[in-house]
């Protein structure tokens, strides 16, 4: 079973970015440039690509920039509609999507959670699109995409999942490593957020509750994906960007 592709998205932009500093010390991570363009604008120009019309984008440090950029974008006429979430103290990824769940921003079916710093290239068909058609709610309360660990652009670490062959992640023993890593993209449903606490709280949370259920599923990106969590990776995920679409013409100095 899979489902239309959500209308509805939520973009999580409020971090302060301690791995970007002194980059972040005075921009915003989803302001930082790659290949010539800010990382949210890379973001909301996917959602804009797969149809997404309604996107809620939490903001707190440089709140004010960030609430910019979404105003340029709507007066140039680039989509998704954007409503800016200000946040007074951070809620982290899990209850700054609960809060706005409970406000009725996202409405009462699935949508899509991103994070702010998730840059990435298609493959034949397009991601968000591959996440709508793998997409089962009577087995499924969120569809992570993952990335392969040995393709990732950037520091990744030891990996995120486990993955099984029917699709359901699992957690993988400590200290072990495991192939897939999250990509900061995901859809999920208002049956994740059952009981959420209020307040800050991170999405695993949520997750290893699904997961103990047997409730969390993933497929795994096959285009390019970038982890922007250095400065370095800024340039990095230029070159890779630029490379991966035209090898012949792949050169110059990434934008910060």
């Amino acid at each position: 079973m899979s489902i239309p592709v959500p209308d509805r998205a939520m973009v999580f932009a409020a971090g302060v970015g301690g791995r970007m500093r002194p980059l972040t010390e005075t921009t915003a991570k989803p302001l930082l440039q790659v290949d010539g363009r800010s990382i949210l604008d890379h973001v909301l120009d996917r959602l804009d690509g797969a149809g997404v019309r309604d996107v809620v984008v939490n903001v707190f440090w440089q709140a004010d920039r960030v609430a910019a950029v979404l105003r340029a974008r709507a007066a140039a006429g680039s989509g998704p509609r954007a409503a800016i979430r200000r946040e007074d103290a951070l809620l982290e990824t899990g209850g700054s999507a609960a809060a706005a769940l409970r406000e009725g921003d996202l409405g009462p079916d699935p949508f899509f959670l991103l994070n702010g710093d998730s840059v990435w290239l298609n493959g034949p068909v397009p991601a968000l699109r591959r996440l709508a058609a793998a997409f089962d709610p009577a087995r499924m309360d969120a569809l992570l995409l993952l990335a392969r660990v040995t393709r990732a652009v950037g520091e990744v670490g030891r990996g995120d999942f486990t993955l099984d062959p029917t699709g359901i992640l699992g957690r993988p023993s400590e200290r072990a490593m495991t192939p897939y890593v999250f990509t900061g993209v995901q859809i999920a449903t208002p049956a994740l957020f059952a009981d959420a606490p209020a307040g800050g709280f991170s999405m695993n949370a949520l997750w290893d509750r699904a997961i103990g259920r047997g409730r969390l599923a993933g497929i795994v990106h096959d285009g390019l994906w970038c982890h922007l969590s250095r400065p370095q990776d800024l340039e990095a995920a230029t070159h890779a960007l630029r490379t991966a679409r035209d090898p012949d013409a792949a050169n110059g100095d990434g934008a910060v």
